[in-house]
């Protein structure tokens, strides 16, 4: 019988463990695509407690301890910290066999070296532990950053956002490239009519020119794609239900324009034309610029309307979601691909059911200009767990080039979210370990070990340009 969390963990031959400790565990971190916040970063943020590095805004977390019969109040209300930490340690021993039971005691290891398992009778202890070296030089934002061997992060950040924290770290120079991601999902938001003009008043005041017409508007959109660009970004994303490929002229989109912007709502088709619109010229600055644009598809966001009323958007109540991605994906890359505007582009999907659709989607695209150019992405949000992982990593393996894949990301807010990194390599490890004793690859090590450092940081690193 194994000990859990053992330095082989997840890794169950030899070959694995091989692969795992003398190639992956040595490679640094690219973490492209995450939501940490980056004035925390600039300002080289020490933590009071445990609860705030490691509960606050925790989404993940508060799910499960809803399901554990947790008060809302231990969530995201004003219980203290400690308060809420003892319910999370309450919850925890019911999350056996949830990735957040691994993850948990994963970051208590690597961050705080706590091998003990949280429970209620040894979180008075870890709590006390974790909140003291949290107050050491060593345990700021920067510190932690630096013990997880990370070195470049791309944060997620709106178009109007003056990105005055990412100046302030270059100005520090601080040895981790910490650059902003083009993420303009408010920009084509026309649902609610008031909420996008507020957000049109918003986009004025940034760029300060008055917005009346749909050229005004594309044109202050675009100001702030060359801003990005001129701040070291190189990503954009996008988080939406599907990719929108609705056929469309300019004049129906100028239209379009004109009557939300005289406050009128938008029918279902004029909003999907405008979306369809809007997405196209984004491509096309990202490919203009090199860039490359990530598209997370397939989240049913905001499903239980009194929470959303009471506490606001992610707060964990999104769920997977069943959309068409096929033929509008298909019809979008086309169109770009048509008139040779097509920038690198990673596919996420949220639907175990689609990764073989989109481990094929990738495939009509994919040029002989870059490798990788069209990339299926990392699994996501509910997926980025072990069985999650390994579906994604074998749908990728079956119908395109795993060798050329970019690797793991956090997507994550917290700050010790890191191992999240090990945890996909030695899951990566443990496949190709497993097929070479299989007899399944050849035990070419020199050669498979190179593979799995390329995917963990080498692919990455070519691929962006850092």
């Amino acid at each position: 019988m194994r000990n859990f969390l053992d330095e082989n963990f997840l890794l169950q031959t030899e070959t694995a463990r091989v692969l795992y400790h003398q190639y992956a565990k040595q490679m640094p971190i690219i973490d492209y695509h995450c939501h940490l916040p980056p004035d925390q970063i600039a300002e080289d943020k020490s933590f009071e407690n445990l609860t705030q590095i490691w509960l606050y805004g925790d989404h993940y977390k508060w799910r499960a301890m809803r399901t554990n019969g947790i008060n809302e109040g231990y969530c995201t209300g004003n219980e203290s910290d400690y308060g809420k930490f003892q319910k999370w340690a309450e919850t925890v021993p019911y999350t056996l066999r949830n990735p957040l039971y691994h993850w948990t005691h994963l970051e208590l290891q690597r961050y705080f070296g706590i091998n003990e398992v949280l429970n209620p009778q040894t979180a008075e202890d870890i709590y006390a532990q974790c909140t003291a070296l949290l107050q050491t030089p060593e345990y700021t934002v920067r510190g932690l950053l630096k013990k997880m061997n990370v070195k470049v992060i791309c944060t997620t950040d709106d178009p109007t956002d003056s990105l005055e924290y990412h100046q302030k770290i270059k100005d520090d120079g601080l040895d981790i490239q910490v650059l902003p991601t083009f993420r303009p999902d408010k920009a084509m938001a026309v649902e609610n009519v008031e909420t996008f003009l507020a957000y049109v008043q918003k986009l004025e005041g940034v760029v300060g020119t008055s917005i009346q017409t749909l050229a005004e508007y594309l044109g202050a959109l675009k100001q702030r794609h060359d801003f990005f660009a001129e701040m070291g970004g190189k990503l954009s994303d996008h988080g939406l239900e599907q990719i929108y490929a609705e056929d469309y002229t300019d004049e129906e989109i100028d239209s379009i324009f004109s009557k939300i912007k005289a406050g009128n709502a938008l029918d279902l088709s004029e909003q999907l034309k405008f979306k369809s619109a809007l997405l196209i010229h984004f491509a096309v600055w990202d490919w203009e610029k090199g860039w490359t644009q990530q598209f997370h598809l397939g989240a049913l966001r905001n499903n239980n309307i009194r929470a959303l009323r009471e506490l606001g958007p992610d707060t964990g109540w999104d769920s997977i979601g069943d959309f068409d991605q096929a033929q509008p994906l298909s019809k979008f890359l086309g169109k770009l691909d048509n008139n040779n505007q097509l920038a690198k582009t990673i596919l996420y999907n949220l639907n175990p059911r689609d990764n073989e659709l989109m481990a094929t989607m990738i495939g009509n695209f994919n040029d002989g200009s870059v490798a990788g150019k069209i990339q299926f992405g990392s699994g996501w949000w509910f997926l980025d767990q072990k069985d999650g992982m390994e579906k994604q990593i074998n749908a990728l393996s079956n119908m395109g080039l795993l060798s050329r894949f970019v690797g793991m990301l956090t997507d994550s807010r917290s700050f010790l979210s890191y191992p999240r990194h090990e945890y996909f390599r030695r899951i990566l490890c443990n496949i190709l370990g497993n097929d070479i004793e299989n007899g399944e690859l050849p035990n070419d090590i020199a050669w498979v070990g190179k593979v799995v450092q390329d995917i963990c940081y080498n692919n990455a690193k070519e691929y962006f340009g850092f």
